[in-house]
């Protein structure tokens, strides 16, 4: 186990986003919780500190909460890789998802408790009599029995899920159910993700979020952006002097160094190339053959408009509880080659550099905004902050009506939802109505950043966190 140390961050950049009243209203919510945890500290507990959506919301709700006075905290548990192809068949299964199939029986259960007992006996060291604890999706339910035993004030925050019952979901659930027996709050993403089990009183509905100061979701200019994608190897270099630079999280300047493993015949697209951009994990879920098949549709018949494909993950291993990655990339080569290879020349399969998380959240960045259109044609999602990024930089979307994309996209308004994510055509019916209509996928662009804007920025969640730690101490 390690500790992550953010930064603290001032809430003052969100006043012309939000306004300065609504900033005040947090900043005294903020005093509000200082009061009632007083000499105590709340701490988060999760399974990665990078490469994924649930680290970026727990760095960002950290940084202004520790701006704000609030003494907030950030551990990561370890353990080996059959704990983590645990996890991630509980991943799966919480999306009704059999995802390898492997069992979830007791020989399971003793490892997960065996490796998260581990866990606990550093955390008990760190922890104090009456600090609180956020524990943070399937990877750390198992610390909830011990952290109670302690006396301390716990939460469980579950990020992912399916709507009602399913074969798979129930296995999962009926994993951990023994785990949360006792656990006084468990904050959900959506409604329809607490299983009927769960004792409604002690259930809360709260959104993701993205930070709009981060490095991913910084405004980054036109110049920038194709010096970044330039240098990364995912667009034909140009004439233009700008260089690959951008503004990490700790305000130093920093430019773009690491170039990102491509699988493609001949070279990057040229800048001027519309493309469709996927960004995700290496995720079966996230449908990477799916899209293939979408766009090889899309090229069959004219105009096909000259576009290029990325599908972007991480690299080989960036992801440390995902062990499903690297099997997952190779099924989505293999399914790349068996495409036509006038298909599989518009195709660029990129794995993005993790070494430096700054830098890769600024080559994604500056994809998201070159993108003509993002696609997350997802199967199974429990939000989805690609999305909300994509939808913060003003791109037109192309999206799985599933999970909690429907909460955030109104289809044909801040986007297109695909409402069957297993037909390929739906999929290029859509990708090819945004750009034949560039004027559609501006104004699409436009509502989905005030969607943004009203719902799903940070200092949103820290109103509603805000009130849900006093809760705990009340």
């Amino acid at each position: 186990m390690f500790q992550v140390e953010v930064p603290a961050r001032a809430l003052s950049p969100f006043v012309d986003l939000v306004g300065a009243e609504r900033v005040e209203a947090v900043a005294r919510e903020a005093d509000a919780t200082r009061a009632a945890v007083g000499p105590h500290t709340v701490w988060n507990v999760n399974s990665t500190a990078a490469g994924g959506g649930v680290a970026e919301i727990i760095r960002s709700l950290l940084r202004y909460s520790r701006g704000l006075g609030v003494e907030v905290r950030w551990l990561v548990i370890e353990g080996p890789p059959e704990f983590f192809a645990i996890t991630k068949r509980l991943h799966n299964a919480l999306h009704d998802n059999a995802g390898d199939g492997s069992p979830l029986g007791p020989e399971q259960a003793a490892l997960y408790e065996r490796v998260l007992a581990d866990n606990f006996a550093e955390i008990e060291r760190l922890v104090r009599p009456g600090d609180a604890v956020i524990c943070h999706d399937p990877q750390t339910a198992g610390l909830i029995p011990h952290l109670r035993r302690l006396g301390e004030r716990v939460v469980w925050r579950c990020h992912i899920g399916h709507e009602g019952p399913g074969i798979e979901a129930d296995k999962g659930w009926a994993f951990l159910r023994q785990y949360l027996a006792d656990v006084p709050i468990a904050v959900f993403t959506r409604s329809a993700f607490v299983p009927s089990w769960f004792p409604r009183a002690h259930a809360v509905t709260l959104p993701p979020n993205i930070d709009p100061f981060s490095v991913k979701n910084q405004w980054m200019p036109e110049l920038s952006t194709r010096a970044v994608l330039a240098a990364v190897g995912l667009v034909e270099a140009g004439g233009d002097a700008c260089c690959s630079v951008y503004v990490r999280e700790d305000g130093a300047t920093e430019e773009v160094v690491r170039r990102a493993e491509v699988i493609r015949l001949g070279g990057p697209p040229p800048w001027s190339a519309p493309l469709v951009v996927q960004i995700s994990r290496w995720d079966r879920m996230k449908d990477h053959a799916g899209v293939l098949a979408g766009f090889a549709r899309l090229l069959e018949q004219p105009p096909d408009f000259g576009v290029e494909l990325v599908l972007a993950g991480p690299s080989h291993g960036g992801v440390a509880d995902d062990p499903e990655g690297p099997e997952v990339l190779c099924e989505v080569e293999r399914a790349w080659r068996a495409l036509p290879e006038r298909v599989r020349r518009r195709v660029h399969i990129a794995q993005l550099p993790m070494t430096d998380p700054d830098e890769n959240a600024a080559i994604v960045n500056a994809l998201q905004r070159h993108a003509a259109v993002i696609v997350q044609k997802s199967l199974r999602e429990g939000f989805g902050l690609t999305v909300t990024e994509a939808m913060w930089k003003r791109r037109p979307i192309v999206a799985s009506a599933v999970g909690g994309i429907q909460d955030q996209i109104r289809d044909g308004v801040e986007g297109l939802l695909v409402r069957d994510p297993t037909d390929p055509g739906e999929t290029a019916d859509a990708i090819r109505r945004i750009l034949a209509s560039p004027d559609v996928g501006a104004r699409m662009g436009d509502a989905a950043y005030e969607r943004v804007r009203e719902r799903y920025l940070s200092i949103s969640a820290l109103e509603r966190w805000g009130a849900l730690v006093q809760l705990l101490y009340a």
